[in-house]
């Protein structure tokens, strides 16, 4: 779907998967708006990609409303409406979910959901003027969860709510977009273990949210770190798949070939009516060890 000429808008697009996908968006020849929330990031990206295409950055926190809605407002005035918006900004946070704080939810929240809720709200409106003027006009709204929105892996906490909500809030996107157009659409990724820097989401968390990590928190990062950093398929590979998805109208996103088969595995439980299954059936020496982190 994407053509020479059209525009991407890339939240968290300084690092990671967003980079990627803006590398991938330059080579195909889309002009970008690159936000993000690191200044250092933001400025490197900005100026590996304006050597390939337009590339308008603005700096913000996806959490804040006014903030979106200033970068739909810088969009639209520099190259109308966008053709792609991937809702990607993301972090990571694990723990026992009686353990996280008020604020660790707000920081999550802010960031996973209401970034996602944010871009939705600013740049579908603005998409669908653009096809209602033009009948060839197309766009899609591309909104980053998790593998972590599909299934619940235990010591997960409030990320895994945060991207169980986005997955629903794309799913509702997408069907409310069939019954006002055929011009725009919506898919969600949905990536597993992948080389990128969300295991240190910390380093971008604001202070004032900030309170003392717990046991479980602890662990629940050390073990991302690991999971994180060992993937084998990597952020292009994800950012080359969600755009062969794109082209091929897919709403689903998955980074790994046996995604569909945990997906099941959870449905499976849902519609039998049975108990949650062991997440560790597969791999029970990651149970374990999880468990004697835990109970140590």
């Amino acid at each position: 779907m994407s053509r020479k000429g059209q525009t991407a808008v890339i939240t968290g697009g300084a690092s990671g998967l967003g980079l990627e996908l803006a590398r991938l968006a330059a080579t195909r020849g889309l002009k970008l708006v690159l936000a993000d929330v690191q200044a250092d990031a933001l400025a490197a990206a900005t100026s590996e990609l304006s050597a390939r295409t337009d590339v308008l950055s603005v700096q913000l926190d996806v959490s804040k409303a006014e903030a979106v809605e200033a970068l739909g407002t810088k969009t639209f005035e520099r190259f109308g409406a966008p053709h792609l918006v991937f809702n990607n900004a993301g972090v990571g946070f694990g723990g026992f979910i009686w353990e996280h704080t008020v604020k660790d939810w707000d920081w999550v929240l802010g960031v996973n959901l209401w970034g996602v809720a944010h871009g939705v709200r600013v740049f579908t409106p603005m998409m669908l003027e653009a096809a209602k003027a033009d009948p060839t006009w197309r766009g899609r709204i591309i909104n980053t969860a998790s593998m972590a929105g599909i299934v619940n892996a235990p010591n997960m906490g409030v990320y895994n709510v945060t991207k169980h909500a986005v997955v629903s809030l794309t799913e509702t996107l997408y069907q409310d977009l069939k019954l006002v157009t055929d011009q725009v659409s919506a898919s969600v990724m949905c990536p597993y273990f992948v080389p990128t820097g969300i295991h240190e989401s910390h380093r971008n968390r604001p202070r004032e949210t900030m309170s003392k990590p717990t046991k479980s928190q602890l662990v629940a990062q050390a073990m991302s770190q690991k999971a994180v950093t060992s993937g084998k398929v990597t952020a292009a590979d994800v950012a080359r798949l969600t755009f062969e998805a794109i082209d091929a109208d897919r709403f689903y996103i998955f980074s790994h070939p046996f995604a569909p088969d945990l997906a099941r595995s959870r449905l499976d439980d849902v519609v039998a009516v049975r108990n949650p299954g062991d997440p560790f059936a597969d791999n029970p020496k990651i149970g374990e060890a999880l468990k004697k982190a835990l109970r140590e």
